[in-house]
């Protein structure tokens, strides 16, 4: 694994808070109707992707997960402006804003999605990590999940391809503790999700995932066990988020109290902690990182504020026509 060094916790705290920052301003502008639909935010989950990102070489490396994805592919390299113009739903988004909150895709930055339907990812992830080992690319494919995807029935038969071919994928539970609003206790008859991975004799194993350098660890030993043709991992990463699942998410199965305890937690707290511990900034080192995101982050909604909304005849440009189909009249 790449070493970790002042560098990689200064790093770290930057990325993480500017994404904690960037969902909190999100949210903000929920309220204010410019973002429309569900918003899913990723708020106490930074730790996972900070890990994730120090062990992947994004040079050729993909990654693939659900609906909460708004700062994934801001970690793979693609610029932060045109991912918040993406959830206003601007011409200057990812997608030209078709896509929106749910959505968000580059495959300039092997960022795959983004994907709506609950587990629709998990057969897709396999499918790239697939054509990765076909063609001999010596990439491996991150695919996430949250807790409630595992009882996908997806993910069974994927997990059994994978260890059949031995693809180069490693699966990752992001188990958030609740699901939509329910907790893992309530959907199976056991909470030690990584042991699904028993069943099909694939590698797994449970991960603290609000410390970053033990999901780095972690899913490095995966990622290198997939490049040597190994096959498949499966880690269960326990997180929690801070936020509902949704915007829209009242939050009745869990108490402040418990929300408040696991904030005790703070993955960007941890980290910072561990900078001041051991002496690799001062106070003022961090509050002109502290500047810096903010500034980021208002320049991110600036320029969706100011970006147009896309042509509606763009929308007939995204759908396929095929003018001789042969099953339906040509005039009617």
């Amino acid at each position: 694994m790449k070493k970790i060094t002042k560098k990689t916790y200064l790093d770290w705290y930057e990325n993480m808070l500017f994404w904690r920052k960037f969902e909190d301003k999100l949210a903000q502008v929920y309220i204010n109707q410019k973002v429309r639909g569900f918003l899913h935010l990723y708020n106490g989950q930074e730790a996972v992707l900070a890990g994730a990102l120090h062990a992947m070489d994004l040079t050729k490396d993909k990654m693939i997960t659900a609906y909460r994805n708004h700062v994934q592919p801001i970690g793979m390299g693609v610029d932060p402006k045109r991912v918040m113009a993406e959830l206003y739903g601007k011409a200057t988004g990812t997608s030209q804003g078709l896509g929106g909150s749910m959505h968000i895709f580059s495959k300039e930055h092997r960022f795959y999605g983004g994907h709506g339907i609950v587990g629709g990812q998990i057969p897709l992830g396999a499918g790239l990590a697939f054509g990765d080992k076909y063609k001999g690319n010596n990439a491996v494919t991150l695919c996430y999940m949250g807790d409630g995807a595992v009882r996908q029935g997806s993910l069974h038969e994927t997990f059994n391809m994978a260890m059949l071919w031995k693809l180069p994928v490693v699966f990752c539970c992001e188990n958030n503790g609740y699901a939509m609003g329910t907790s893992v206790a309530r959907t199976a008859n056991h909470t030690d999700i990584w042991k699904l991975g028993l069943g099909y004799e694939m590698p797994c194993k449970p991960v603290d995932g609000m410390k970053p350098e033990l999901v780095a660890k972690e899913i490095d030993e995966a990622m290198e066990r997939a490049r040597r043709g190994e096959g498949p991992t499966f880690l269960e990463i326990r997180t929690y988020r801070y936020r509902g699942h949704s915007m829209s998410d009242a939050q009745h199965y869990r108490t402040k109290a418990e929300v408040a305890l696991k904030q005790e937690e703070d993955p960007i707290s941890y980290v910072l902690h561990n900078i001041y511990q051991k002496k690799w900034a001062t106070e003022e080192e961090i509050e002109a990182i502290n500047k810096s995101v903010k500034q980021k982050v208002s320049e991110c909604e600036k320029f969706a504020d100011e970006s147009p909304y896309p042509e509606k005849s763009l929308m007939y440009d995204a759908v396929y026509e095929q003018k001789d189909y042969p099953f339906l009249p040509h005039k009617l």
